[in-house]
């Protein structure tokens, strides 16, 4: 699929790794609609760049845990670009804290966010791109999907429920729709982050050294322009994954 002038739907793109993709889209020629929760969040100067780079953009605001607000995204995508190529599923949310202590509210707001919201926002869009001949998603899983992290029961399965997902929704849509996930590194380190964390992520690296956000756009471009990509988790973490 090529990316100029296509329709890009991002989940929780106001700031960090999902600011760097969706400028990186726009930059490209792409259409890109976000997601912002929070109404402090940086929206209005990420969607001043998304037009300063590229096309007018389209952001809203929405509680993606609640279905009728992630559908609504969708609809309202729909309503202003009249369609939708690409859906990337970025929005997250992790929260710490030991498996006997986790109860099920705590439990729950990682699945929603993480694992739910995902499905409904993917099954929204697919009617919409089978009508219109194929499409794209990508879904933002991490590496607790695979590695056992001490202190994130609830966020790790998440994680492998969404890779678990992806995996099956790219067998049931092919061959029209491609249905890949990302899963970073360390790539952009908190905003409360010390040298002692920086340091740390260093040295999980095979590659001694912390990634960018745009080490992720650049994957997420690839997974755009190959059409022979599906199925997949690609991992873009200096080789942490190995460690």
């Amino acid at each position: 699929m090529e990316i100029a002038n296509a329709v890009v739907l991002i989940t929780g793109a106001a700031q960090r790794v999902g600011r760097a993709v969706a400028l990186d889209l726009a930059a490209r020629g792409a259409h890109v609609a976000f997601s912002y929760y929070a109404a402090h969040e940086p929206w209005q100067e990420t969607l001043a760049a998304i037009a300063q780079a590229g096309h007018p953009g389209f952001a809203m605001q929405a509680d993606l845990t609640q279905p009728a607000q992630a559908r609504a995204l969708v609809q309202a995508t729909l309503s202003r670009f009249g369609r939708i190529d690409v859906l990337i599923n970025n929005a997250s949310v992790w929260l710490k804290q030991p498996a006997l202590e986790i109860d099920e509210a705590t439990w729950e707001a990682e699945m929603a966010l993480n694992a739910k919201a995902p499905f409904i926002l993917s099954q929204a869009v697919a009617p919409p791109m089978l009508r219109q001949g194929g499409g794209v998603i990508i879904n933002m899983t991490d590496l607790s999907a695979f590695q056992a992290w001490p202190g994130y029961a609830h966020h790790a399965a998440s994680k492998a429920a969404l890779v678990a997902l992806t995996r099956v929704l790219a067998a049931e849509w092919a061959p029209h729709i491609r249905v890949n996930a990302i899963a970073p590194g360390t790539v952009l380190l908190p905003d409360d982050a010390d040298e002692a964390k920086r340091r740390w992520a260093i040295e999980k690296s095979l590659l001694k050294r912390i990634g960018s956000p745009d080490d992720v756009a650049r994957t997420v471009r690839y997974l755009i322009e190959e059409d022979f990509a599906t199925g997949a988790v690609y991992f873009v973490d200096g080789g942490r994954s190995l460690v």
